[in-house]
């Protein structure tokens, strides 16, 4: 009967997709199925359907589920490159909640995206460099080329196993290029549990999604 009940959602939504009104109820129950057991597996669906908004609901089912989304990784390159912001955007997330040593080739994706153009997966991409583990950057870093992506994750790796470089942070943040100013708030961001003075400096840059960023991090409860 649950098995039912989730493919009749699933094909709710596959044959609804431009209809939000109804979109949204049949996600938000199939969520409720997946929880309770539906195969995730099922999602593959609608990440395949060639339905652009189709595939958005599938991914941010997949973003909602925590480490439930693990069966799905392989599934997550195709996403991380989707032509849909969205898609993108709730991808980052899969990876940060299930990345891991044998996904590093799938999170050196998410660290390129922090040359994204647009704004609010840049800003995804913040959040998981603030949230990630060491394992996790070290194994996205491994995959990346020789260059400058390749040495801010490297250095960002270091701050935590080789102790924080304050200055090096600071020049971060000045930096006229904004991916590293975006690697230089995450370090700050990092750091702040032991030291907030750096992630201060970063709410008062020039560049807005830093500051932004560095703000909203300031008024977390500690």
């Amino acid at each position: 009967m649950q098995t039912q009940a989730g493919d009749d959602l699933i094909e709710r939504i596959r044959t609804h997709s431009a209809d939000g009104d109804v979109v949204g109820p049949a996600a938000n129950d199939l969520l409720s199925e997946l929880f309770k057991g539906y195969p995730v597996e099922n999602l593959g669906r609608l990440l395949h359907s060639g339905d652009d908004a189709t595939v958005r609901t599938g991914t941010w089912l997949l973003s909602e589920l925590g480490d439930l989304a693990a069966p799905m990784m392989a599934e997550v390159p195709a996403l991380l490159a989707h032509p849909l912001r969205q898609v993108r955007f709730f991808a980052v997330e899969v990876v940060l909640m299930n990345g891991d040593a044998r996904h590093g080739s799938t999170i050196a994706q998410v660290l390129k995206l922090s040359e994204d153009p647009d704004d609010a997966v840049r800003w995804k991409v913040l959040q998981f460099l603030d949230a990630a583990s060491t394992d996790q950057l070290a194994a996205g870093a491994s995959f990346l080329e020789a260059g400058r992506l390749r040495e801010l994750a490297d250095w960002l790796v270091l701050q935590e196993t080789h102790g924080p470089d304050p200055r090096g942070v600071v020049a971060r943040l000045e930096a006229p290029d904004p991916v590293t100013r975006l690697f230089g708030a995450a370090a700050a961001a990092r750091l702040s549990d032991e030291e907030t003075s750096l992630l201060e400096h970063a709410a008062t840059v020039e560049d807005g999604e830093i500051r932004s960023f560095a703000q909203e991090r300031l008024s977390e409860p500690r």
